[in-house]
Formats: structure tokens, sequence, C-alpha cells
């Protein structure tokens, strides 16, 4: 996420303006480094600074050529600002008294939303607690400008986990939040996300607490010894939900991580909008949204290898179907793998199965569902989905 970064064209006039030969990857300055880089290289033309601190950079941007540039959220001292404004830039300066950046170059980390946890203010001091208090206030005033925050706020987040998953084999695991630390089904989740990401996949969840967490804890304990996971799940089921206390909840996933530091990597999508939910600290990468249809669709579309939907109740039938549609349709072009988990869950209990082969019937898709009885089945059934010739 440092560098120079690719960004999509876009026009804030009505007027034609001149364009930079630069395309794609060598459009977007992330961090001070790569604007030392770029700007050695002569100027800045064309360039979008991203979130970068540039107040110690003053006498570099007074004279650099910086016209078609774009400064989103960087930090410049007036005379700086003034003069790259001159220069024909445009300048989007940071906004005071937020608890996020909604300029962002990079995605989180568990560290960033959890600020402030060790504290004696415990989870509601983290900037997690403080971004969900000011969503909900501005959600309920209906401020334009606090709207188009949020809008701007997760763009930068969806670009940033466009870069961060650029060349991965993602698959996603779909579940609730609801499933408790310490229950054999936890356990079945964690496995199977650590035998995933064993296997070479970047696993991907909502996020969250219950199946979403497991999933991520296997991630992470996946370059350990098999020990490791075992240990963790004794620890973490002495707290075995977010509520009562999120506090406790947190924190106890941070021992894991103080015990066993330096875990693998995966990908969480939480959003704010459901902020009794909070995110959880085995993710390494966390793309948070505050509009709930973007991250929803966003993470589903990221699954190119495929999405494992564990048993689960509205949410997951609705993710159920959210991707089979395109599947159906072939709009992201060949289909990506569904494996349902659960033969009872999926035709007695919630018949979502019946429906979706309904679907599939003489459809690309139909060679790429598949239905299990236990979450170990999973891993071999996508592997058999991807090595199947659709349609």
């Amino acid at each position: 996420m440092t560098g120079v970064q690719p960004n999509s064209e876009s026009s804030a006039s009505h007027r034609p303006i001149a364009r930079s030969p630069r395309r794609g990857s060598d459009r977007e300055i992330e961090s001070l480094v790569a604007f030392d880089r770029v700007l050695a290289g002569g100027g800045l033309r064309g360039f979008r600074v991203q979130s970068v601190d540039l107040t110690g950079r003053t006498s570099a941007l007074l004279g650099t050529p910086v016209s078609d540039a774009v400064f989103l959220g960087c930090r410049m001292e007036p005379e700086a600002a003034a003069s790259v404004r001159a220069g024909g830039a445009l300048v989007f300066p940071p906004v005071p008294d937020l608890p996020f950046d909604p300029y962002r170059g990079s995605l989180y980390t568990s560290d960033e939303l959890f600020e402030g946890l060790a504290t004696d203010g415990g989870y509601a001091a983290t900037p997690d607690a403080r971004a969900y208090d000011w969503y909900r206030r501005t959600m309920s005033d209906g401020d334009v400008f606090a709207s188009m925050l949020r809008g701007i706020h997760d763009d930068a987040v969806s670009d940033a986990l466009d870069e961060h998953l650029t060349g991965a084999r993602v698959v996603g695991v779909m579940d609730g939040h609801a499933l408790e630390r310490g229950t054999d089904a936890y356990e079945g989740a964690a496995r199977l996300g650590r035998r995933l990401t064993r296997a070479g996949l970047t696993v991907a969840t909502g996020g969250g607490p219950g199946a979403m967490e497991a999933a991520n804890l296997g991630a992470y304990a996946a370059p350990f010894d098999d020990a490791m996971l075992d240990e963790s799940l004794a620890l973490l089921a002495k707290t075995p939900h977010f509520a009562p206390s999120v506090t406790d909840w947190a924190r106890a996933a941070f021992e894991v991580r103080a015990r066993r530091p330096g875990g693998g990597d995966s990908v969480g999508i939480p959003t704010w909008f459901y902020g009794h939910e909070p995110p959880n600290a085995f993710a390494a990468h966390i793309a948070k949204y505050f509009v709930n249809a973007v991250r929803e669709d966003g993470l589903l579309a990221r699954s190119n290898a495929g999405v494992v939907f564990l048993p689960g109740a509205a949410g997951t039938v609705q993710e159920i179907f959210d991707n089979a549609t395109p599947n159906y349709y072939g709009s992201r072009g060949e289909p990506a793998p569904m494996v349902l988990v659960d033969r009872a869950h999926w035709t007695e209990r919630l018949p979502a199965w019946p429906l979706l082969q309904a679907l599939a019937a003489e459809r690309a898709m139909s060679a790429k569902i598949a239905l299990v009885d236990s979450v170990e089945e999973a891993p071999e059934a996508l592997a058999r989905l991807a090595d199947a010739t659709a349609g």
C-alpha cells in the first residue's frame, strides 16, 4: 500500500482539462517516501497525493510543477497550499475533528481501530467506537456534508482494498456474528480458515465476530504449529461473546496475538452500519465501510476463488443469492465456486440449496456449486469446483 498506486480517471468539471500521459499504476502517491521519489523525478504534474503529511516539504512544494495534480487530505503549511493552488492543483484539505480520515490511502489494521483499548476507557475510547458514534450522529441529522465524507471514505477504502488484493486468490467465508467462541462450530470455522490459508488462498470475511472472527483466527494461526490454534481456542473460550463487554472480548483476542505475534494474513470487511458488531483483531487488513451495501457486494465481488457459506440465517441467505446473481448472468465473467456447508441446514431448515440448483440448471454456474455435509469437506469441494469446466 505504499508508493505510486493505480487510480481511475474522473473529471470534476464539464470543461475539458489537460490530461497527463500518466495512467494507472503511476498516478497515486500514498506515502512520503513515494512523494520524495516522484518529486526527484521532475515534479507532480497529474499526480494524486493522498493523505500524506507534507508539512515538512514546504520548500519542495514551492518550486515544483503541480498542474493537474490533486492533493487529497494532505497536511500542508498555508504558504505551500496557496502555492500549489496557484500552480493549477486542486487541494482538498483535511477535515478537522473527524474520528477517521476520509482520504486514507491504505486499509485499516486492528491495532489502528482498537488503539486505546488498553486504557481505562476501553473500547469506547477507540477510533472504531468513536467513528461509530460519529456515524450515528450524522445519520440522524441528514447532513449532506457528512454523507459526502462517508462516500469519499468508502471509495478510498475500496481503492485500497483493490490495491491490496491485486493478484491474490481470494476465498470468502460467509456467516453471521452470533457464533460463540468455545463451540464446535467456531472451532470448525477456524480450522477452515487455517486450511484455506495453508493452501495459498487469501481468506476474506465480513470482519466481525462469530464465524467471521473464527475464519480470520484460522488464517492467523496458519504459519504456526497446530497446537497454537488449540491453545488460542481455549483462551478465547473464556470470553465467548462480545456482549456484554466488547472490551473484554477484544482484549482476549489481543492476548492471543501477544502470545503468538506475526500470524498469517487475511482480510476483514466489516461495517459501521452494524456498529454493535466490533471488528475482530485477527484480520491483518481491514476494509471497514460506512455503507453496508457497498461492503456486502464488494466482499462477494472480490472472492474470485469462490465463497464458502456456513450455516447462517437471513444475512447468509441474502449473500448466497447476491453471489448467485452475477454467476447466473455471467456479469463477472466465469462463475466463481459456491460451497454451502451443512446439508440439513440448507435443504430443510433454510432450503436455499434447491432454489440455487434450480437457478443453476442449464447455466454455466451449474458446474460451480456444491453442497457438503461438514466444514471439513469445504476445501476439497472448492478445489474440485475450481477445476470444473463451466458451461
